[in-house]
């Protein structure tokens, strides 16, 4: 028997005495990943996981729904026979039917339980919850039957018109009238209210058949500056994957230039998914050539190149809002690239086992010796369970040790959003933590040796219900400013309800987001009024990228709730040179109302502008969309893609900073700073810098800052604009690189080879 096989062994039989006694992890070996076989690693990691799983309780669990009806349903009926079955447990299993998707049977099911009560029918106080389940069930079926299953570019986005008006108009004329009679007896009901507009709309008749007092008027949805319309060809191009909540990366995993996409789904017995970039316009599912078809998804994922070997690895995060019950205690996945077209499990083999409650991770080289570092903020919802914070030094040989105690970083909180920047331009990452229900922390690298809690110093606690949340200079003054969205408690149950009031200019309830102005001295600044964010943006999964190619960070935030009445638009804001964030969302046509997680900005095509990539869906097993795809247009401004390669610093070089410095025609200089990282803490940007640089650029020059420890641009001189460019840390040479342009499929599939 070889030795690695029987080092294999040795780890399944701990994993097997952790779940017969239930209280300890798997242990690592000590021997390094390399010397493990791979292959073994994923089947024990997802042992283990099923393990897990049977230990739940799926008829408590609040968004497996299919699962608590297979259990649910022959209670009822057992129920029903013994003629002890009461309201309560009937209204229950209507919901878990609608929430597994089974919207018919809901639908019938509500409309006989309605017809029993003694109202006959009345919206009153007591049949209010009864009403509105009947009347977004009736929505839903309408999504379904036309969103979903005749789905196409206008599906789903707001303001809908065109073809996304259905076809099957049925359903939504009849939760038109279970609107109306709802917002009868309860005229300030504002969720009732926006969705009565957003039925109108697709049905066609918004706004001229909209009852004039219910109506919120077409000029609150004016764009606040123009935008072309960005398609969306997630259909045309073979990635419209039809799940439920997930997290999404693009970026380069066979190294051969160009973008690939991976997406998970949330949904426990769902996987990872691999969309390979096939050169001809489109992407080819790889999941199961690439071995990751039994690799159970996350919430999240993050991508970097944890070995330094020239591939791309990726972390797969699970367990997030599920910390109660074991319900969420999975354990997170770190999938190693072979360079060969696949991926293995190694978390095991690396020593980073542990079952906790996970939504966020970051990946640092927080002490700047060159190896890429983890730091993982999981889920603490009560005294009782306990589930700190955990920083993983990468110990060079393919395995971690948490020294997050040691560090002082253990924090047992309720973490919703972790990211890195250098706050004090010292070349030390420092770290920024949003939680979900206290003041977020602000900790500053000490030089590699610890971290300490300036918060209160920064000023940058709130709000005090955060969800994700990133650093990126949006002023382009050379210093990393911060963007902390909030999720509330209220715009959980009435999202709808407060984003109406905001569009109505009615007070919300809901927690504001927050914009923090770095401004030098560990000091920064809510700009967050200045800058016209002060709205009703209750965020999950988002990041920022540059549209239009002007030099400024914009922003995709992904908007919505488990509970199927938070049918509202994702939101996009443009950076108007820093002054002020302006909301192009029905411009660029990126106001879908299904639910929005992971979001990247990348090139996909190779034609110097940022397409973006959305995954859809909710939390519920019904709650299932197809992911979006916007191709970007393009526009008349110049632009710099760079590919960094570190060897003092690490090899994907994150945390470099890259200054780019163009000259106008005119001779005017301006200055442009990107961050090599993934973006915001849901979702994940590739980790070449994409950079705009504005119109009417004559000449530009590059220096980079490396992630070494040691502060400090290195000039590169003269640049090639308009082209891919290359940079090898230590060398004097920015090569550019030849790579094909790619005509995405919705413009005919067609492609040819590019000299940039």
């Amino acid at each position: 028997m070889r030795i690695d096989l029987w080092k294999g062994m040795v780890v399944l039989c701990c994993i097997a005495l952790f779940y017969a006694c239930g209280n300890e992890a798997p242990t690592s070996t000590s021997a390094p990943v390399s010397q493990l076989d791979h292959r073994e690693g994923t089947r024990m990691m997802m042992d283990s996981i099923n393990a897990i799983k049977a230990r739940i309780n799926y008829r408590q669990h609040p968004y497996e729904s299919a699962l608590k009806l297979a259990i649910l349903e022959p209670e009822v009926m057992q129920a029903n026979q013994n003629r002890t079955l009461g309201i309560p447990l009937l209204f229950e299993y209507f919901q878990t039917l609608l929430r597994a998707g089974e919207t018919v049977k809901a639908i019938k099911g509500i409309e006989q339980l309605i017809q029993t009560q003694p109202s006959q029918g009345e919206v009153n106080a007591q049949t209010r919850v009864l009403h509105e389940t009947w009347a977004i069930s009736y929505l839903r079926l309408a999504e379904q039957n036309n969103c979903s299953l005749n789905h196409n570019e206008e599906s789903c986005l707001f303001p809908i018109r065109g073809q996304g008006i259905h076809t099957e108009p049925e359903p939504a004329r009849r939760a038109i009238v279970l609107y109306e009679k709802l917002l009868t007896a309860f005229p300030d009901d504002l969720n009732s209210r926006w969705l009565l507009n957003l039925c109108y709309m697709t049905v066609g008749g918004y706004p001229h058949e909209v009852p004039p007092v219910w109506l919120i008027p077409p000029d609150r949805f004016q764009p606040e500056a123009a935008l072309p319309n960005f398609p969306n060809i997630s259909m045309h191009v073979g990635v419209d994957e039809n799940d439920l909540a997930g997290g999404s990366i693009v970026d380069d995993f066979n190294n051969d230039g160009l973008l690939d996409i991976v997406v998970s789904s949330w949904d426990l017995n769902g996987s990872v998914k691999f969309f390979l970039n096939n050169g001809q316009g489109g992407f080819t599912d790889q999941t199961a050539a690439a071995g990751l078809s039994q690799v159970t998804g996350g919430l999240n994922m993050i991508q970097a190149d944890f070995n330094n070997d020239g591939n791309l690895d990726f972390y797969v995060i699970r367990g997030a809002w599920s910390g109660f019950d074991w319900m969420g205690q999975l354990p997170n996945s770190l999938l190693q690239n072979n360079g060969d077209g696949t991926f293995s499990d190694v978390t095991i083999m690396a020593g980073m086992y542990n079952a906790q409650p996970t939504q966020s991770a970051v990946w640092l080289d927080y002490d700047a010796d060159g190896l890429l570092d983890l730091f993982v903020t999981n889920e603490t919802h009560s005294p009782q369970e306990q589930h700190p914070c955990q920083l993983f030094h990468n110990n060079g040989n393919g395995t971690f040790t948490d020294v997050a105690p040691s560090m002082g970083l253990n924090y047992a909180i309720y973490a919703k959003g972790v990211t890195t920047g250098d706050v004090n331009n010292d070349n030390y990452p420092d770290l920024y933590i949003s939680i979900l229900n206290g003041p977020n922390r602000m900790l500053l690298n000490k030089g590699g040796n610890g971290f300490s809690d300036i918060s209160q110093q920064t000023g940058t606690a709130k709000p005090i219900e955060s969800f994700p949340t990133w650093f990126f200079d949006y002023d382009n003054d050379g210093d990393e400013d911060l963007f902390v969205a909030s999720y509330d408690e209220y715009a959980l149950k009435q999202q709808a309800a407060e984003v109406a009031a905001d569009y109505l200019s009615q007070p919300i309830k809901s927690e504001i987001p927050r914009l923090y102005r770095n401004d030098g001295n560990n000091r920064f600044t809510d700009v967050t009024e200045q800058q016209r964010l002060d709205r009703v943006l209750s965020t999950m999964g988002c990041n920022f990228g540059d549209l239009d190619n002007d030099g400024y960070s914009d922003f995709y935030l992904g908007t919505g709730a488990p509970d199927f009445r938070s049918v509202v638009p994702n939101r996009m804001f443009r950076n108007n040179a820093g002054q002020q964030f302006q909301d192009v969302t029905y411009a660029g046509n990126f106001g879908h109302v299904q639910k929005g997680h992971g979001v990247s900005f990348a090139d996909l095509d190779n034609d110097g502008d940022q397409d973006v990539h959305a995954v859809m869906g909710g939390a519920v097993s019904g709650d299932v969309f197809q992911n979006a795809l916007y191709e970007n247009p393009g526009n008349g401004n110049q632009w710099v893609t760079i590919r960094l390669t570190g060897s003092t610093s690490n090899r994907s070089a994150i945390g470099a900073r890259v200054r780019v410095t163009a000259t106008q025609q005119n001779g005017q200089q301006q200055q442009f700073f990107h961050t090599i990282n993934s973006g915001g803490s849901f979702g994940a940007n590739s980790l070449q810098a994409e950079m705009g640089l504005g119109p009417n650029v004559q000449s530009a020059s590059l220096a980079i800052d490396w992630p070494d420890g040691k502060p400090g641009y290195v000039d590169y001189g003269n640049i090639t604009i308009n082209s891919v460019l290359a940079v090898n840390e230590g060398g004097n040479e920015v090569q550019v690189v030849d790579l094909p342009e790619i005509k995405l499929a919705s413009t005919g599939g067609e492609h040819h080879h590019h000299q940039h």
